[in-house]
């Protein structure tokens, strides 16, 4: 019994910084200002809260490596492996996405893109989910989440294939899209995105265990989300025209 409480409050505790760094990094990137280069609020303030949430968990991940000597994917790992991965995924996302298109448009529950359809946001949209919505969030949740949750989090299950520590990590990765305001509280969630959150993180934390580099599922995010936008963007404007 002693032995399972420990583990939960180190899950607990590790669940309270993956979810409190980021809100600490939102807080900061409130401080700018950024009406001359984004007036529309499509990239700018997102962009930022992610480069500030990646450069704390990156210094974090550099200093456990050095004390205590974890690894946390900061190389190509198997490259034949974690390639596969990439590029299976993005035939399947590609597939899933046609599919999903197709219902919501005929269903009329289609969400356009919720900018004004310029240039700046778009492109600003598009960067900022290629080189920025993959890398530091994976950073997060696979590199550092996976590797902190193994070390007390033992075990997989069907047949080997997933880790507890993949299943808890994208659970929290699932939370992490749940929005939270205090005064006054309120939750602001889509289960659906919850659910779908949780398993592309499982996918990603797969490949990252599997390929043992971080820079796959890196990839792998950033694909579903540049095709997430970009089929958004094309949908919007044909219909709009």
């Amino acid at each position: 019994m002693k032995e399972v409480l420990k583990r939960l409050v180190w899950v607990l505790a590790l669940t309270i910084v993956l979810l409190g760094i980021p809100r600490l990094a939102g807080m900061i990137a409130d401080f700018f200002d950024y009406s001359r280069i984004d007036p529309d609020g499509a990239y700018a303030w997102i962009s930022m809260h992610h480069i500030v949430q990646a450069v704390v968990f990156l210094a974090l991940m550099l200093a456990i490596e050095r004390i205590r000597g974890l690894e946390f994917g900061f190389g190509w790992g198997d490259r034949r492996t974690g390639f596969q991965f990439v590029r299976i995924f993005a035939l399947i996302f590609a597939g899933y996405t046609a599919v999903s298109m197709i219902i919501v448009l005929v269903t009329g529950t289609f969400r356009t893109f919720p900018y004004p359809l310029t240039a700046t946001n778009i492109a600003g949209q598009l960067a900022f989910q290629l080189f920025l919505s993959g890398p530091s969030e994976e950073l997060i949740f696979r590199g550092f989440a996976m590797t902190m949750l193994a070390l007390a989090l033992k075990g997989s299950i069907l047949n080997g294939r997933v880790s507890v520590a993949n299943i808890v990590a994208a659970i929290i990765f699932g939370l992490a899209h749940v929005g939270i305001s205090f005064s006054p509280f309120a939750l602001r969630y889509d289960p659906f995105q919850i659910v779908y959150a949780t398993a592309l993180g499982i996918a990603y934390g797969i490949c990252y265990e599997r390929s043992k580099s971080v820079y796959y599922p890196m990839m792998m995010h950033s694909i579903s989300n540049v095709v997430a936008v970009s089929v958004s963007v094309v949908a919007t404007v044909i219909i709009g025209s």
